[in-house]
């Protein structure tokens, strides 16, 4: 059984999350129903929802599945970035990937819930980075999992799985790079940009 390291994309998003101006807090995401704060406190519910996942414990509020900035707290950055450092660790243990575990109230095995993870935290970052004007480097192999992750689910046949989760998917150039192919298959538009003011 392979690990997942999501070391490299937790600290990656970290970086994106103390990059965020509080002015930045309602501007718009390419998540349609989130505005930057939203999806903040979105990252921060699905980082701990997955790493209960990880320690096969759950939650007494199920985080991860909607966004409010309202939640956002003083300090926030701090405690964001001190979590994802929690699920990075969460996940290099091989008991993690050993079962069953639950995150946002969907069973899966333990390796699907760190490929979930990874995904999240990668496809996420890039949301957060475009969104803010922040660079976006993603991880190589991260790149490859997630890629490997997303084409599972991207078949006519797994249409109805991938549920609200995921956009449609759409069309890509045949010399589309491996970001740009995984946007595309969670259904984003890698030219999105926000709407100059």
């Amino acid at each position: 059984m392979e690990l997942l390291d999501l070391g490299p994309a937790t600290v990656t998003m970290t970086r994106l999350i103390d990059g965020v101006a509080d002015d930045q807090l309602t501007a718009p995401t390419p998540c349609t129903t989130y505005a930057v704060g939203d999806l903040v406190d979105h990252i921060g519910g699905l980082t701990l929802a997955f790493t209960a996942a990880a320690h096969k414990s759950r939650l007494d509020a199920e985080g991860g599945h909607s966004g409010d900035a309202r939640r956002l707290e003083a300090g926030w950055r701090d405690r964001i970035g001190r979590d994802l450092a929690m699920l990075a660790d969460a996940w290099r243990n091989p008991a993690a990937y050993q079962g069953t575990a639950s995150a946002g109230g969907v069973q899966m095995s333990g390796a699907e819930a760190a490929a979930v993870a990874l995904n999240e935290v990668v496809v996420h970052g890039w949301d957060l980075a475009v969104a803010t004007g922040q660079r976006y480097v993603v991880d190589a192999p991260a790149l490859v999992a997630c890629l490997e992750f997303a084409r599972a689910f991207s078949t006519p046949e797994t249409e109805e799985l991938r549920g609200d989760a995921f956009g449609s998917v759409r069309p890509v150039a045949p010399d589309a790079d491996d970001l740009t192919r995984l946007l595309a298959l969670m259904g984003r538009d890698a030219g999105w940009r926000p709407p100059s003011t």
